[in-house]
């Protein structure tokens, strides 16, 4: 505990925690010891004092009366939350008793830790954690829930998680925001995108469902789902017939261009109006906009990727801004991920060389329902930190299945009695992010920050590095790696030459100065650390792989047994299911609702505010009709991971199929296909 975290009263530096691209700089207010207020950072650069609701309210959760205080066991049946209190001691000693015996009995792999992203705090997230696992030998979690599918697409075009600074933004006079809901999932995106409209730009969505991000655009543009791929496609044909290709930077710093002119010969903006639903002058009219205007920028969100298409579709997208030259341009060019940019030392953090059995088995987290209930070698136990997996895990009926097996030994480590927590033997509390020591690295803009505590922890709760340096010693672990400070660990992770971008950054630079921006460059001219050093037009890579070379459309590959395409979007007020059992929150983002077309809503004899069933084969919904032309027909979006509350059915992902993306084992929780009827009590 540093120095100035057990001052009573005054304003502190911090940093936000969220899983969220804009990563904001934030003031904590305390008042005798307790946060009274957060309020954003103006001296950050990117964020500039402004936050969004969910992190304004961050002391209604931090002091929320359900928040979790001390270690507790079961007493109940599992699912009902029953527990009583016991002591960290006894918590330490079953947990890792257990363990043991499950060691001798079942082998290492029956042990599975599950996690994700609750706290982006690198320490936390995937520092201790890693290093105990590796060395339990426990089943491998392959963490591919959110942006694996994209990310792999992406990379295969630009050999990385590379994009323009987000800074420069300004400077566009195009600003495609393609499937991204920017408003409530990257605001500060959009205030740079406000303030380049301010001198001139125009701002396009492309998106299957009109949200406040829609509704922000000079030009929403609604888009069938899982299709964007062939609006990518379209556009560059029409690029290539009318001349708007820059063919000296193609010649100069792509590979594939003649092919790809070629390849999307048949992608002419009939054909693709006929797939996507977008009009074909619609199609012209963008891609001529793309073609003419520059410089232009397009933020490629999360949403397209998560299709059984969606590395493919993010890998066409991301092939645009090499066909119109504007990577050359200030403002032009795209963002994906920026995650490349302060790449540190995972080895030196995880410590991979722990584990001595390099083929112990990988269990993708996408299919954890799947894996808890029909593994020939099944899970015995599992320890759940930094996620919310029987709300938030695809094919949610199976996930709550196999949590509710008497003979997994289920340990949850979170700040409340969450879903998944409920079904535990034994849960721990947890700190906030203000209570620790971590390092903070942004996959947006170009900034590593770091938290250091501010107030005391809450209860008993202990950080995830607290309780993994705990069970270390109950398991009998002895070495060094699990007696380092968090300092130590900071200064492990960024003694990297591999990435000289950070250099200049470690423990002691960043306590100094709370944020460090690495020392980007443009992209170009330079090399890309793709095979051939240029933008990868055609990829021999994607070939040997055993994908196609070129950008392409494929079609997704659920049956069309149900009428509607469904896509369970996030909402403004929640970050998947964090925040969802706060009431305020719950209360601003008022009801869960299912947006559906006029035309299908006529068609089922619904009307708004009617309260309609969803379901597929997978599971079903009830959810209030919220009825217009917001959505394309054919297509039917909900918003929000809503808390389980009795007498409610609103777990949505128990629609949603736990098949892999085409490439990087991606979820597709938006390819799913459902009914939709008016609610009729029997």
């Amino acid at each position: 505990m540093n120095s100035y975290s057990k001052t009573l009263n005054g304003v502190f530096p911090s940093v936000c925690s969220l899983d969220c691209p804009d990563q904001c700089g934030l003031l904590i207010h305390k008042k005798e010891g307790r946060i009274v207020k957060v309020e954003g950072d103006p001296n950050h650069p990117v964020t500039q004092g402004n936050i969004c609701n969910k992190v304004r309210s961050m002391p209604s959760r931090i002091y929320d009366k359900d928040r979790l205080k001390y270690p507790m066991k079961r007493t109940g049946t599992k699912g009902d939350g029953h527990f009583e209190r016991i002591g960290w001691k006894e918590a330490i000693d079953t947990i890792t008793s257990r363990w043991k015996e499950l060691i001798v009995n079942n082998g290492p792999e029956s042990i599975l830790p599950y996690s994700f992203y609750g706290n982006m705090g690198r320490l936390n997230a995937e520092g201790m954690d890693r290093r105990f696992f590796h060395k339990v030998g426990a089943s491998r979690l392959e963490r591919t829930i959110c942006q694996s599918a994209g990310t792999a697409g992406y990379t295969y075009t630009m050999g990385g998680s590379f994009g323009i600074d987000p800074e420069d933004t300004i400077h566009s006079k195009l600003i495609i925001l393609w499937g991204i809901n920017a408003v409530s999932t990257n605001m500060h995106q959009m205030i740079l995108a406000q303030k380049a409209r301010k001198s001139g730009a125009k701002i396009v969505v492309i998106d299957v469902h009109k949200n406040q991000t829609g509704k922000m655009a000079d030009w929403f543009i609604p888009i069938t789902p899982g299709t964007d791929a062939a609006l990518a496609l379209g556009m560059m044909h029409v690029l290539f017939a009318e001349n708007l290709a820059d063919e000296n930077f193609l010649k100069k710093y792509t590979v594939g261009h003649q092919e790809l002119r070629e390849h999307v010969k048949e992608y002419d903006p009939e054909t693709v109006a006929g797939i996507t639903g977008v009009p074909k002058d619609d199609i012209l009219k963008l891609a001529r906009m793309y073609g003419k205007t520059s410089p232009a920028f397009i933020r490629i969100g999360n949403g397209p990727q998560h299709h059984d298409n969606g590395g493919m579709c993010i890998r066409t997208i991301s092939c645009l801004p090499a066909i119109t030259g504007h990577w050359l341009l200030k403002g032009g060019g795209a963002i994906k991920g920026n995650s490349g940019y302060l790449a540190f030392n995972t080895g030196a953090l995880q410590r991979p060389d722990l584990l001595h059995k390099k083929d112990t088995r990988i269990i993708n987290m996408n299919q954890i329902g799947s894996a808890l209930l029909e593994l020939e070698k099944p899970i015995k136990s599992m320890y759940v930190y930094g996620t919310n997996p029987a709300v938030v895990a695809p094919e949610g009926n199976k996930v709550r299945q196999g949590l509710q097996r008497e003979d997994l030994f289920l340990v949850v480590h979170d700040l409340f009695l969450t879903e998944t927590a409920k079904y535990a033997d034994i849960v721990l509390p947890a700190a906030s992010s203000f209570e620790n020591t971590d390092i903070y690295s942004s996959y947006w803009h170009h900034y590593m920050q770091i938290q250091e505590p501010v107030i005391e922890p809450y209860g008993e709760s202990k950080s995830n590095v607290e309780v993994f340096r705990l069970l270390a010693e109950g398991m009998g672990f002895h070495d060094a790696v699990f007696k380092e400070t968090e300092e130590e660990m900071i200064d492990a992770a960024l003694d990297f030459p591999a990435n000289p971008l950070i250099k200049e950054i470690n423990a002691e630079s960043l306590k100094k100065n709370k944020f460090i921006k690495a020392r980007v460059k443009p992209l170009f001219p330079g090399r890309l650390p793709t095979p051939s050093g240029k933008i990868e037009l055609y990829s021999q890579r994607m070939k040997d792989d055993g994908y196609p070379p070129l950008p392409a459309y494929i079609p997704l590959k659920e049956e069309n047994k149900f009428p509607f395409l469904f896509v369970p979007a996030p909402n403004h007020n929640f970050l998947n299911s964090t925040f969802s059992n706060n009431t305020k929150h719950a209360a601003m983002e008022k009801e869960p609702r299912l947006h559906i077309n006029t035309r299908d809503a006529a068609n089922a004899e619904i009307k708004d505010g009617d309260l309609v069933r969803i379901w597929n084969e997978r599971g079903e919904c009830e959810l209030k009709a919220a009825v217009g032309e917001l959505v394309l027909p054919g297509t039917v979006v909900s918003q929000g991971l809503w808390a389980d509350a009795p007498g409610t059915k609103h777990l949505v992902n128990s629609l949603t199929p736990d098949r892999l993306s085409d490439m990087g084992g991606g979820a597709v929780f938006f390819s799913g296909r459902v009914n939709v009827s008016k609610f009729r009590k029997e």
